[in-house]
């Protein structure tokens, strides 16, 4: 999908800081941020309210044209909308974690999401994290970058936030879940997590926020 617009795609594990570095470098570029993970997030809670089952083709197609997602920008963060209701927080909780990497891994929920976000991308200059941003939504984007850091590190990062936001969580059952999404992720049938030829590594264990971001930037 070639185009005239600039498109930064940056994919990664769980937890590496992709959505923190996609918003600051939107901000700083003042290009429009798409966190595709939401979407995938938005879907999970759907299906889990509705008691979507994955291995129902039919049922899965009719819950796919029932679901609307829509961005909205507030100072500070991006907001996402599951048919007008405001679910940025609700899709961060662990219930949903739990659960994203299996919704994601069904092919028609991810032809489903990655043709709304290359209608998103198009004729604008767009920042995109994912997994899968690189090597089958945007595979012409103009920067690629491939995100991970070491595994402990990811799991007390994501520790910490979920804990800061008052959750009753242990760091070992944060750990648990982010090996199994890794795992999901990486074998799936369907877009796996791969590192695309062209993607530039980013290693952020031992770099703060204001770090990864400048090694972004010095490779625009």
């Amino acid at each position: 999908m070639a185009s005239t617009n600039k498109i930064i795609a940056i994919d990664g594990y769980s937890s590496c800081g992709k959505s923190t570095l996609a918003k600051a470098l939107a901000e700083r570029l003042h290009y429009l941020y798409i966190d595709s993970g939401a979407m995938y997030r938005a879907v999970t809670l759907y299906f889990i309210r509705h008691a979507v089952p994955l291995t129902q083709a039919e049922k899965v197609a009719a819950a796919l044209g029932q679901i609307h997602i829509d961005f909205h920008i507030e100072p500070g963060r991006t907001r996402i909308s599951l048919n007008g209701e405001d679910v940025s927080d609700e899709i961060r909780q662990m219930y949903i974690s739990d659960y994203v990497s299996e919704v994601s891994a069904v092919k028609a929920v991810r032809e489903a999401m990655v043709a709304q976000q290359q209608r998103m991308g198009k004729n604008k200059n767009i920042v995109m994290d994912g997994r899968d941003i690189g090597t089958t939504v945007f595979p012409d984007a103009h920067l690629k970058i491939f995100m991970t850091a070491d595994p402990k590190v990811r799991a007390e990062r994501r520790y910490l936030e979920l804990k800061g936001k008052g959750n009753d969580i242990t760091l070992e059952e944060v750990f648990e879940n982010l090996a199994h999404r890794d795992y999901i992720d990486t074998t799936r049938a369907e877009s796996p997590l791969v590192r695309s030829e062209d993607a530039i590594i980013l290693d952020n264990t031992e770099l703060n926020e204001a770090e990864q971001l400048q090694f972004v930037l010095d490779r625009l």
